[in-house]
């Protein structure tokens, strides 16, 4: 019988891992590991978890010898960690090895949206370029004012990077950091109104639901860019899609949704927007990385070392 349970969706090579490596047995969902029977349910010790539903103490219960949950990402939002401290279940994630990937799209997502490098893209396939229509002139973003909101290991490494296009930093924590001269604010809206562009690199959950709010976003005005790598839970939603269509916000480059993947769909009518599909650390390398630091803190678990990454 398995002591580890491996549930959502992995990549070929993260199943071979987990099943070679650690005896894992996989399931698609939390809904097919409910319904496992209680003989095998009662031989879990520890569990691989990937994806977005919502882990609670009553699914926990369901384990009676579990010991850990290993977290395939860097926000466990999913799961509910009060929940698993009052079962005495730690509960580990996957940080840093994603932290260059996020940013480098976070960039990316900024220079595509100011150089609308999507409508580009077809200016040039469509032919009409080569028809003679003049492509439009665009939005500069080196020089320009930003503000990072959440300033933990991506919100830094994103700032890091932006540092070097010439652009003057701003930034909220929840304390001040020790940066190179970068200004800091107490509140969210000050920070808005202070910048051109404001990068969201918030954790997710309730403590950040919503933070970016109306108010936020009328401070960031219509002059101003939203770009989010964070959890769409960060943004009121309704909120910055009626900023868009009525001129209030000049745009957004956004890789995460709060419906996701099911995307509103006034999203797909809107011009002046770049939207990913959640895909912050889809690369091969960043991925093998955090399958490989999810299974290493497991083996760790198992052989009553200490956890790499724990978290609770």
């Amino acid at each position: 019988m398995t002591e580890t349970l491996a549930i959502g969706t992995f990549s070929e090579v993260d199943e071979t891992a987990l099943e070679d490596d650690l005896g894992a047995r996989i399931v698609d969902s939390l809904d097919v590991a409910a319904a496992l029977n209680e003989e095998t349910r009662g031989a879990v010790r520890a569990i691989a978890f990937k994806g977005h539903t919502r882990f609670d103490g009553a699914l926990m219960d369901l384990f009676p010898a579990l010991g850990l949950i290993a977290n395939y990402g860097v926000g466990y939002d999913a799961i509910n960690v009060a929940d698993a401290q009052a079962r005495g279940i730690a509960v580990t994630n996957t940080p840093d090895v994603l932290n260059d990937d996020v940013a480098d799209l976070a960039v990316g997502m900024m220079i595509a949206q100011c150089r609308r490098m999507v409508q580009g893209d077809h200016h040039a396939r469509s032919g009409a370029w080569a028809n003679g229509q003049a492509f439009p002139l665009n939005r500069k973003m080196s020089g320009g004012r930003v503000g990072i909101l959440g300033l933990g290991r991506i919100g830094r490494e994103i700032a890091d990077r932006l540092a070097a296009f010439k652009m003057e930093l701003h930034y909220w924590s929840r304390s001040e950091k020790d940066t190179p001269g970068w200004t800091y604010h107490d509140d969210p809206a000050s920070l808005a109104r202070a910048v051109d562009f404001l990068v969201v690199a918030l954790v997710g959950g309730p403590e950040t639901e919503s933070m970016v709010s109306a108010e936020v976003l009328d401070a960031l005005g219509q002059e101003g860019v939203l770009v989010n790598i964070s959890r769409g839970s960060t943004v009121d939603e309704g909120a910055l899609l009626d900023r868009l269509e009525d001129g209030r916000l000049a745009g957004a480059a956004l890789d995460v949704f709060c419906s996701e993947p099911e995307l509103d769909p006034r999203f797909a009518a809107l011009d002046n927007v770049v939207l990913q599909p959640h895909q912050g650390s889809g690369t091969h390398v960043t991925r093998a990385a955090m399958g490989k630091l999810q299974r290493d803190n497991i083996a760790a678990f198992m052989a009553g070392k200490p956890l790499l990454t724990q978290v609770a």
